[in-house]
């Protein structure tokens, strides 16, 4: 059984960064690709970017955090990060992380989810 646990949401000014945390147990992070979503209020689920454990690889999705976000893993720790920068009020969402074997674009199509991490951007 493969349990994502995120950290690192909080309150944050407009123009201030972020770093999240999702922590992989039950498995090696070499098996799945990390995905992180987010899900504003009112809205789906939208797909940010994926992480390749395979080659250490990234891609964001997201037109509107391409050059603010970036994906990225700390190996000893079993753990893939997002940092965020230059944050706006319009990234205020719940942020998760999920895993699957592939990187795919619907939320649906992924089995294994944190429990999400509240970032609010606001002076």
């Amino acid at each position: 059984q493969v349990q994502l646990v995120e950290s690192g949401g909080g309150l944050v000014q407009p123009g201030g960064s972020l770093r999240l945390s999702c922590t992989v147990s039950g498995s090696t992070l070499e098996n799945f690709v990390i995905a992180w979503f987010r899900q504003a209020p009112g809205k789906g689920r939208e797909r940010l970017s994926c992480y390749w454990n395979s080659d250490d690889s990234s891609r964001l999705y997201t037109d509107s955090v391409k050059g603010r976000f970036t994906s990225s893993r700390d190996y000893n720790k079993n753990m893939v990060y997002l940092e965020m920068k230059s944050l706006k009020p319009e990234d205020t969402a719940v942020y998760y992380c999920a895993a699957e074997r592939e990187c795919y674009g619907l939320a649906d199509q992924y089995d294994y989810w944190g429990q999400g991490t509240q970032v609010t951007v606001s002076s």
